[in-house]
């Protein structure tokens, strides 16, 4: 599966559009790392704990819409974008989305 932020890919012909794919995933914190967190504000500094749950939720994200892709018979997923928002005051959304399609 070819997977791009480009609305071509170079040598390649769209044969057939199949439509929009997503892929998301609601993520929680955990009171532990807003402790944590909370620590890290007054030293500044990577809160590295929230780093690598979001890194981990766009990987999820971005599986999700592969495997939806993937159930159209898709070669392709053109102009993938990332989107992010706060679903209640300690969970985020992850949506990835992109536009399917066949390849010649």
């Amino acid at each position: 599966m070819i997977i791009t932020t480009t609305e071509n890919i170079p040598n390649k012909n769209v044969k057939e559009t199949l439509g929009v794919v997503r892929g998301n995933t609601i993520q929680s914190r955990h009171v532990g790392r807003d402790i944590m967190a909370g620590l890290k504000t007054i030293v500044g500094g990577e809160i590295k704990s929230y780093t690598d749950m979001i890194s981990k939720a766009r990987d999820e994200a971005l599986a999700r819409m592969t495997a939806e892709a993937e159930k159209l018979g898709a070669d392709a997923i053109l102009m993938v974008r990332f989107s992010t928002s706060s679903v209640m005051p300690q969970a985020a959304e992850v949506l990835a989305y992109g536009t399917a399609v066949k390849l010649e």
